[in-house]
């Protein structure tokens, strides 16, 4: 682990000239001082153009979609979203939408789809689509008062489809006829759109699937009837709207999802047999290479079961052809790829970690395995008889791309630089990948290379010089150190810390961010995480991390812990890494502030409550504080049924034991928050005023999970630096420029 004696040699000592400090207005303030953040990178079908969606300069929420010719390296804007955009106010389905793929508060274009030709885009803008040419010149599609949703280039370019008023539609690219596929779609009736624990938490966000041979699509049905609402108030400056959103809350009743396969002349509609139980999960569709076959993946309620069914596609008979069961639950992934000779790519934890399998007649083939986690497969040449995946079997710090033989029993190689977190999209050949990569002290990178991982061409070096962005401020960047120290049960965490110069003889507050829930916001990665963290090592903060057990990419026995015991293990330790914070000489161990988001908000009452006196504050951001009033899929995958005999549901909550806070405590959260909705703030807020407990209080109008814009972001960092002024632990730092 870091010891002061290293923390001394931090590269953030002042330059030969004085570095600038960062300010909570630079930081949200347009360019985007991490450089250009491009997003949805692809190869066209002909491998002639790398195209994405770049942000402006001059706006960092607004993106345009950009091409790149792979020979010349010329680059050029492809569409406009200023001058295509109508600048219509988006629908209500669809701000929800981008909330899931936590793109909210962005504008312009935020995806597009390739027609096989290699000529054509599809462009969805402001609520109607476009189809692009290469030249950039734009045809409209659409031009009704209704929202397309969830359009797509069926495989062969022959049809563009979306969902409108949640049915499903077509058009001919021939002759540009319109056709609806489905009827009956209502308040809680729709086609083609994935439910909402589907995008929140599956990693689902398709809702209908094409056949490769653009001749079957399968179409999810939802009915959302049984599930309750929550009258969520999304509170802004002017006024109050009232949305009744269908919100699957633990221990409820989820959506009822059928799956049909429909043809696009609308002449035909076959039921897929999901089986005899309605209460299960669609978890994934995907259809074999000669469009005959459809396999799909149901999830039982609990979890703890994952079936796949082959589908025929004529009759809608199913059986099943694998079953994964598991102790605790299994989790998702979208490694499975369908393979030219009937057998198929599946991803598997049956060995206690991630690893992928090549399945043919009931045979399992590994193609990797050892104590590491195989990530996402992101192509197959079949030719070439390989597969191309992420995974981090170097380091849990970081991610690399590797490819292994599609027989088994071959060498895993390396294809990307060690000391990076990378990743990877690749064309539909398995020939050429576009690798982004970033670290703790470089933004994303991002270059063409082909398939053993050489590159071929800089696609953005982004290096942090001349007129970048970050340039004026790299002097000052804190270097990030990584470490490890030990679980109660021997198990190794990964921990990491950014410092300001050490002053000998002088001990320094500390701000420790966590998440440390399960599924995802791992903290303690060698990767890009923004200027922030720097910001506040600037003011005068020590930033700590620890990514406790429970968190992902490190197999089932890290993650397994957590079930059934929520506020637990991760509690014992985050509590363990302040134990050997307060161990080091250049810490005050009685200024260690906590913070955290979501799981991490609730993280922070729980810490709260566990370990009163042990933190000089907390910073709750957006807390889950009662679990039946989260979601079905994340809450009962980890505590299970709340109406079950012994249930770990009241152990878990944040509510009983907010008696022993007994440390100043900051609460924030959105208003209009859709996904962790204000009543969990309520509730504890009633919680804490019946005990007499006081706490801080800052609630945001108008914003969601994610905070939006430069304004509220600004002012919630500033309203925890007063709080934690008020508290008096902050930093006695210079505060200029």
């Amino acid at each position: 682990m870091t010891t002061a004696a290293a923390a001394k040699d931090s590269p953030s000592s002042p330059a030969e000239s004085a570095p600038r400090k960062l300010t909570l207005e630079r930081i949200y303030a347009s360019p985007d001082l991490s450089g250009v953040q491009p997003r949805a990178l692809r190869i066209s079908p002909d491998g002639k153009l790398v195209t994405l969606l770049r942000n402006r300069a001059k706006d960092r929420d607004r993106f345009d979609l950009w091409a790149i010719d792979t020979a010349s390296g010329k680059e050029w804007m492809l569409v406009d979203s200023l001058k295509l955009g109508s600048g219509a106010e988006l629908s209500e389905a669809e701000k929800m939408q981008r909330e899931r793929a936590r793109i909210g508060g962005t504008r312009g274009i935020v995806a597009y789809d390739w027609a096989a030709d290699g000529r054509h885009i599809l462009v969805p803008i402001d609520g109607d689509l476009y189809l692009a040419d290469v030249a950039g010149k734009a045809t409209r599609l659409t031009a009704t008062p209704e929202t397309e949703l969830n359009p797509a280039v069926s495989p062969r370019g022959g049809y563009a489809s979306f969902v409108r008023g949640g049915n499903l539609f077509v058009t001919d690219l021939a002759n540009r006829a319109e056709r609806q596929l489905t009827e009956g779609a209502g308040d809680t009736i729709s086609w083609g759109v994935a439910e909402f624990v589907a995008q929140e938490e599956m990693d689902r966000t398709a809702g209908y699937w094409w056949s490769p041979d653009d001749r079957l699509i399968a179409v999810e049905r939802v009915d959302e009837s049984g599930v309750g609402i929550v009258n969520r108030a999304a509170i802004g400056a002017e006024g109050t709207k009232i949305y009744p959103q269908r919100y699957p809350a633990a221990g409820t009743p989820n959506a009822a999802v059928e799956l049909y396969i429909l043809d696009p002349a609308g002449k035909a509609r076959v039921k897929v047999d999901l089986g005899g139980n309605p209460d299960i999960y669609l978890a994934r569709v995907n259809w074999s290479q000669d469009g005959k076959t459809l396999y799909v993946q149901r999830q039982s309620r609990d979890q703890k079961r994952l079936d796949l069914l082959a589908v025929d596609p004529a009759t809608g008979a199913s059986k099943v052809i694998l079953t994964e069961t598991a102790k605790t639950w299994i989790n998702l992934s979208n490694a499975f790829r369908a393979l030219n000779d009937g057998s198929f790519l599946w991803w598997s934890e049956r060995s206690g970690h991630g690893h992928l399998y090549r399945v043919k007649g009931g045979k399992w083939t590994p193609l990797t395995q050892g104590e590491w986690e195989v990530k996402d497969v992101i192509g197959v040449d079949e030719k070439r008889g390989t597969v191309t995946f992420t995974g981090n079997r170097e380091t849990p710090l970081e991610q690399h791309l590797y490819s292994a033989p599609l027989a088994g029993g071959g060498e895993v190689r390396l294809l990307s630089e060690k000391g990076w977190w990378n990743a990877g999209v690749m064309d539909g050949a398995g020939s050429r990948i576009i690798i982004s990569r970033s670290s703790s002290d470089q933004p994303v990178q991002i270059y063409l290379a082909d398939r053993d991982g050489k590159r071929l061409r800089w696609l953005s070096e982004n290096r942090v010089e001349g007129d970048h962005p970050y340039a004026p401020y790299r002097a000052a960047h804190a270097v990030t150190r990584f470490g490890t120290i030990t679980a109660d049960d021997g198990t190794t965490l990964y921990t990491k810390m950014l410092t300001p110069p050490l002053e000998p003889g002088r001990r320094y507050p500390v701000f420790m961010i966590h998440y440390g829930g399960p599924g995802g916001g791992r903290q303690v990665t060698n990767q890009w995480t923004g200027p922030l963290q720097h910001y506040l090592v600037q003011q005068g903060w020590i930033v700590f991390a620890v990514d406790n057990r429970g968190t992902p990419d490190r197999g089932k026995a890290f993650e397994d812990p957590i079930h059934h015991a929520m506020g637990t293990v991760e509690v014992a330790d985050q509590l363990a890494g302040v134990e050997w914070l307060k161990r080091q000489p250049f810490v005050d161990p009685k200024r260690i502030a906590t913070y955290g988001w979501s799981y991490g908000g609730y993280m922070t009452l729980k810490l709260l409550e566990k370990a009163p006196g042990v933190f000089a504050a907390g910073i709750a951001g957006a807390p889950v504080t009662k679990w039946e009033l989260y979601d079905t899929h994340y809450t009962e995958r980890y505590l299970g049924d709340p109406k079950a005999k012994n249930s770990a549901y009241p152990a878990a909550n944040a509510l009983a034991e907010a008696k022993t806070i007994a440390d100043p405590l900051l609460l924030i959260h959105g208003m209009a928050d859709d996904n962790v909705v204000l009543e969990h703030s309520t509730a504890f807020m009633s919680a804490m005023q019946g005990l007499g407990k006081p706490f801080d209080l800052m609630l945001y109008p108008g914003q969601t999970h994610r905070f939006a814009g430069e304004g509220p972001n600004v002012h919630s960092w500033r309203m925890i630096e007063q709080f934690l002024a008020r508290t008096g632990i902050a930093p006695e730092a210079d505060k200029g420029e």
